[in-house]
């Protein structure tokens, strides 16, 4: 068949359909079942397949219960590392009944050949085309029998994003396999965060030099990522680290990750040469995973027998071996349905050609049985050297899993596993799957790495390209509060507190940091800080420094480095001094408090005379007398100047609770009036930012701050009451002329202003709390490594104070910036003093209560007496007009004066006779 004739029938495939059919080759069960094989001979991958494929069709045929009475015929054809020549030997085995092919080997061929066995219905079994977009909705009878290059991407996506990197470097084959694999790796690396920084393609012919390899990596060498990913083949892999080891590229700061070409390589090869194994030192390497089994371990145990001990096994022929199985078990459970093979002409491709062509079609014929075939191959379930051979409904095998090995000396260690059901781990994979998924990056975890340079500490990833260009650092070019940031006139250098924290934390990172200031704004107002950060996220400048609030909108753009001063909103509001006025002596105390305190003086002095009313003198007269005396006792006892004595036990423990509550008060009271004649106060209502957000006067701000989109936005006050001001001078201004003559009842900015525009403006205050929490940091494009490393830095100046020494060098400020800035109400109120109320009314009610008891026993006394007088006659009125009296009547004292009396002449009549006189003598 002529390579014109090829040509046209491939483009013809593309497009017919398979119809009008004529049936031929009917065979129930044949004696001899025929299926193909392609791949290259004389590659890695291709003499390991080979005697793999060759050992499973004997093992097939030599089991009795698989295919009983057909022998199986896998007919190979070599590929020779050629796309057209698979193309050939595909067309070939179509033209000779084969019911199924084992390959092809390469993606390219696999995306070609794959066209035209959806047309003739051949499954396709491929054990090594790893292209990620082989995939069954565009291509139904390809089916692939090792896992998918997405999977490897993915495992390599996850080794970067375990290490911290963020962006990488990768070298590739320019082919659907290269370039393919490269798109996926892209993909996962974009779901962590990550990138792909820069990739370069290798021509997959065989005229690449030393020289073209050398000028692709020096290109790689100028870059910032040291993290490169290499995805070819053995040869030009090889080459690849050869160079790199010559210009120094294996050394320190460098990582290198290959696919699972070169542990296919390394398990094929006994011994590679010294200067090879030089060249890959320190290299990560990631290879399929196939768990150790009985039927693994004896097949590895006749390998070298196999092989002759000229190459070892990897893991591609493992692949390749438990394929014949698959595709054995598939016919025999074809056959056991009721399938026959047989192939059918399509009528249309003569019509389509015409009658006079010489293409000789005729050979070209459809399988009637694929459809089934596939059906069998793709519900297959066993377990082979590899381990289960089970299929998703993609078509891809189920539980895809590579080793991750560590290049070490003249071979390699093994640091850990990578599956996509339980990810990095020190287990095999094989461990997790009767537990519960669980992809948390806190259970990740891999064995210790020797890298590139024989070291063990874990590489940065990256440095500054070396290049020759500078950092491209943006910095506003502010109008006031120049302290923090500023320019030098007539020159490119900047100055102020914030340049310095920069330069100071650029000093201490391992590395130089070449890098120029651009200034950013016009010069006549300060510029806008949120147009500066969008400029670091579309690329124009590398980074942003100066006094750049960290804000959420800001941070979903860029990534800041760690806070370096705290600056959240304020509100700023004028004072004067309120220490003089007719009522200042009401303020100390609220109004309640007033008058519970009054009601309290009034109280106890009822309670003193209910207690001594009947016992003290001075408690007893006209009920005008002791109104007066009530009133007078409890004001007078203010000022501890009662005169009047307490003679009852209940009444002296009233008053002397009653006086310490009047001591704390007094004391309060004075303490609260000299700070309210001493310290200035406000001179509007506003208390902070919920008065201002209920009123409708006018607020400021700085112009350029992210204060006039959190007011808008956040606080929900309207735009129209929002007065831009562009200095210190303005608010001050803006302040002192009042919402009345045009001017703002406040002015709202971030703390670290206000603390610069407090040292100077002695009349204004800072008027309740902070209400943001935020900070200023250096923005830098998002996951820039830079961002992490002066993080560290600004926590080091920090800790060992040089930061502080940098914010008292720009940051100088008068005495009168060091008062209170919070403003609270000096008035007192009645939470503070219930508990003495309380004491002291708690004392009241209860003396009150011993007072009653005693009355009221007196009473049933005296109501006891009157009714055995008086018989039982006695009405209500009377009892009550009893009890009153009681209540008002003196207490009669001449029985204990008697009683006194009596004692004290028994004593004196004792004295006498022991003196020897006569009493009735002294009576005269």
């Amino acid at each position: 068949m002529s390579v014109f004739s090829i040509i046209s029938l491939l483009l013809l495939c593309f497009g017919v359909l398979s119809n009008g059919f004529t049936g031929r080759n009917v065979s129930s069960r044949p004696a001899v079942v025929k299926v193909g094989s392609i791949f290259t001979f004389d590659s890695t991958i291709g003499r390991v397949a080979k005697i793999a494929i060759e050992e499973a069709v004997k093992d097939v045929n030599s089991n009795s219960t698989l295919l009983p009475g057909t022998q199986l015929v896998v007919q190979m054809q070599d590929s020779n590392c050629s796309g057209f020549l698979g193309m050939v030997g595909a067309l070939q085995f179509m033209e000779t009944d084969t019911i199924a092919i084992i390959g092809p080997q390469s993606s390219v061929v696999a995306h070609i050949i794959s066209n035209v066995a959806n047309e003739l219905q051949v499954p396709l079994l491929s054990f090594a085309a790893t292209d990620p977009t082989l995939t069954s909705l565009q291509f139904p009878f390809f089916v692939r029998t090792i896992q998918s290059d997405l999977y490897q991407m993915t495992a390599i996506s996850e080794i970067v994003d375990y290490y911290g990197w963020k962006e990488v470097i990768v070298i590739f084959l320019d082919d659907d396999y290269g370039r393919n694999g490269v798109s996926a790796l892209d993909d996962t690396l974009a779901s962590r965060r990550c990138k792909v920084s820069y990739k370069v393609g290798i021509s997959p012919g065989p005229g690449v030099t030393r020289g073209d390899i050398m000028d692709i990596l020096v290109k790689v060498a100028l870059m910032e990522s040291r993290v490169i990913v290499l995805h070819t083949y053995p040869t030009l892999g090889f080459m690849v680290f050869s160079v790199a080891h010559y210009l120094g590229m294996m050394g320190d700061g460098y990582v290198w990750i290959a696919t699972d070409w070169l542990s296919s390589a390394l398990d094929s090869s006994l011994h590679l040469p010294s200067e090879t194994m030089d060249s890959l030192q320190g290299v990560l390497v990631l290879r399929h995973h196939t768990p150790d089994s009985d039927k693994k371990k004896e097949f590895l145990s006749r390998w070298n027998e196999l092989s002759g001990g000229s190459f070892g096994l990897n893991s591609y022929g493992l692949y390749a071996y438990d394929t014949v199985w698959l595709l054995a078990h598939a016919i025999d459970s074809f056959f056991n349905q009721g399938g026959v093979i047989s192939f059918s002409n399509d009528s249309r491709l003569q019509s389509n050609l015409g009658g006079g062509s010489n293409l000789h079609l005729e050979g070209m014929t459809i399988f009637d049985g694929g459809q089934l075939l596939l059906k069998n191959i793709l519900q297959s379930d066993l377990v082979g050297l590899t381990g289960r051979i089970k299929f998703n409904p993609d078509h891809s095998l189920i539980l895809p899993a590579y080793d991750v090995i560590n290049v070490i000396g003249t071979g390699f260690r093994r640091i850990g596993y990578w599956s996509n059901y339980s990810g990095l781990s020190t287990l095999p994979p094989e461990t997790f799957y009767s537990r519960p998924p669980n992809r948390s990056s806190t259970n990740e975890k891999l064995y210790s790495v020797v890298w590139p340079g024989e070291t063990i500490t874990k590489p940065r990833g990256w440095v500054f390209p070396n290049n020759g260009r500078q950092l491209r650092i943006g910095v506003p070019k502010r109008v006031s509060y120049r302290e923090f940031v500023s320019q030098v006139q007539g020159t490119n250098i900047f100055k102020g507190f914030c340049i310095d924290v920069f330069t100071a934390a650029v000093n201490l990172l391992p590395y130089a940091v070449p890098h120029q200031f651009i200034p950013y704004g016009n010069g006549r107002e300060n510029p806008s800080y949120t147009e500066l950060v969008n400029l670091v996220s579309t690329g124009f400048f590398d980074g942003a420094v100066g006094d750049i609030a960290i804000v959420t909108n800001r941070t979903r753009v860029v990534d800041f480095t760690q806070p370096y001063a705290s600056s959240g909103l304020v509100v700023v509001a004028p004072f004067r001094k309120s220490n003089t006025g007719a009522w200042a002596f009401l303020r100390p105390f609220s109004p309640l408090m007033w008058s519970v305190t009054a009601g309290f003086f009034l109280f106890v002095g009822i309670v003193v005379w209910i207690l001594e009313h009947r016992i003290n003198d001075e408690f007893r007269g006209p009920p005008k007398k002791q109104l007066i005396t009530i009133l007078w006792f409890s004001l007078s006892t203010l000022f501890f100047a009662h005169r009047e004595n307490t003679v009852s036990t209940l009444g002296r423990m009233v008053l002397i609770i009653w006086l310490f509550v009047v001591l704390i008060i007094n004391s309060s009271y004075t303490a609260s009036l000299t700070s309210i004649l001493t310290v200035q106060q406000l001179s509007s209502n506003i208390k902070g930012i919920e008065t201002l957000k209920q009123s409708n006067e006018p607020i400021g701000f700085q112009v350029g701050s992210f204060a006039e989109n959190y007011l808008i936005e956040e606080i929900g006050i309207s735009k129209s009451r929002l007065v831009p001001l562009g200095s210190p001078e303005a608010y001050a201004s803006a302040l002192q002329k009042g919402p009345e003559k045009g001017g703002v009842a406040a002015v709202v900015d971030e703390s670290a202003y206000v603390e610069l525009f407090l040292s100077s403006q002695c009349k204004f205050r800072i008027v309740g709390r902070e209400f943001t929490k935020s900070g200023w940091g250096f923005a830098f494009p998002r996951d820039s490594p830079l961002a992490v490393d002066l993080s560290t830095a600004i926590l080091t100046l920090s800790e060992n104070g040089d930061l502080q020494r940098i914010h008292d060098k720009w940051m100088t400020r008068s005495s009168c910036s060091l008062e209170s800035a919070e403003i609270e109400s000096d008035r007192l109120h009645l939470k503070s003093f219930w508990g003495l109320f309380l004491i002291c009314g708690a004392a009241c009610f209860l003396a009150l209560l011993i007072y009653f008891f005693q009355i009221m026993r007196q009473f049933y006394r005296a109501s006891h007496a009157d009714s055995i007088s008086e018989g039982e006659g006695s009405s209500h009125s009377k009892s009550l007009r009893t009890l009153l009296s009681l209540i008002d009547e003196k207490k009669d004292q001449s029985k204990r004066e008697n009683k006194r009396k009596m004692e004290r002449s028994s004593s004196d009549d004792s004295k006498d006779c022991e003196l020897g006189r006569d009493p009735k003598r002294r009576q005269r």
